[in-house]
């Protein structure tokens, strides 16, 4: 297995433990440059791509070419090398989505020339090449649309409203909530996702058309934040900032397809992904925190546990 990242997001501790397995190996590269690799491969899977706004928006001409040039070059090493291609593309696709919840054969209702327009239309348009490629019989490729995925690893400054909340939870900090709260989102759990880009990847025949991989449960951002503080037995506040421009008002995946052609469907319920995810924060919090800051995290964090 070889893995590629530029560090701009990633960090090297989240591969830390499979530095010394023999079968590993981590390249450092960015892939808006052309990508050689000798060992032979059978298997791409273009990750690639800042996904939480503050990021992606940090430098938008280099998230458009990361998408656009990038995954372009990860084709043409799959190309080369004959191997199976899957792009990570997004619910973003459908921009702030008309139809509800949003099937795969919804072509989405996005404003090319806004703030997120660089991440929405660089994955719409990476989703163009993979399937003007795999039509021109070059490449076998399958395209993966991403919906609000959280888990273990995230950062704390990523800056998507799952990691916010806990981080600010933990920390005592008010709950910061953009716009009323009433807007929804479908959170999908890192292992759950893991498996259906796996599933998508190894199933024999080709769907030939993107498949939807998230959790079908729908919550408001209110919703979610009464979540965060009941686990952690939090005493934050909750306070409103105004709703960044094209934030979606609705999210929810229709998944009828990864379960007609992968046979999968999310396992994880959000309340048990939660548990999982605070406390990997919590953890996290309390390595570097000393003395009474420490003894305030765990106190704080306790509560999780059933």
């Amino acid at each position: 297995m070889i893995c590629v990242d530029s560090l701009l997001t990633g960090r090297e501790s989240n591969i830390a433990p499979l530095a010394n397995h023999p079968g590993f190996s981590f390249v450092e590269h960015d892939i808006t440059q052309p990508l050689y690799i000798s060992s032979r491969l059978d298997r791409v899977y273009n990750l690639a791509c800042p996904a939480s706004p503050p990021h992606y928006q940090a430098d938008p001409v280099h998230t458009m070419m990361t998408s656009v040039v990038g995954t372009n070059n990860l084709l043409a090493l799959a190309e080369t090398h004959g191997a199976r291609f899957l792009q990570a593309s997004t619910s973003e696709v459908y921009g702030d989505p008309e139809e509800h919840p949003q099937r795969e054969d919804y072509w989405g209702h996005v404003n090319p020339t806004g703030p997120r327009a660089c991440y929405d239309e660089g994955k719409r348009a990476a989703e163009a090449l993979c399937f003007d490629l795999w039509r021109a019989g070059r490449v076998d490729v399958r395209v993966a649309r991403i919906f609000n995925t959280y888990g273990p690893r995230m950062r704390a400054d990523d800056g998507r409203i799952v990691s916010n909340l806990i981080v600010q939870a933990l920390r005592g900090e008010p709950l910061t909530i953009y716009g009323t709260g009433e807007q929804t989102r479908s959170f999908c759990y890192v292992s759950d996702l893991v498996d259906g880009l796996i599933a998508l990847m190894e199933t024999s025949v080709n769907p030939g058309a993107p498949v939807n991989l998230g959790n079908p449960g729908e919550f408001t951002i209110s919703e979610l934040a009464e979540m965060v503080v009941a686990a952690t037995g939090s005493q934050s506040q909750i306070v409103h900032e105004p709703l960044p421009v094209d934030d979606p008002q609705r999210r929810r995946p229709n998944v009828d397809r990864a379960d007609a052609l992968l046979h999968w469907g999310p396992r994880v319920p959000l309340s048990e992904g939660l548990l999982q995810t605070i406390d990997w924060f919590a953890n996290e919090q309390t390595k570097t925190a000393g003395g009474e800051e420490r003894a305030q995290l765990v106190q704080v964090a306790s509560p999780m546990r059933p």
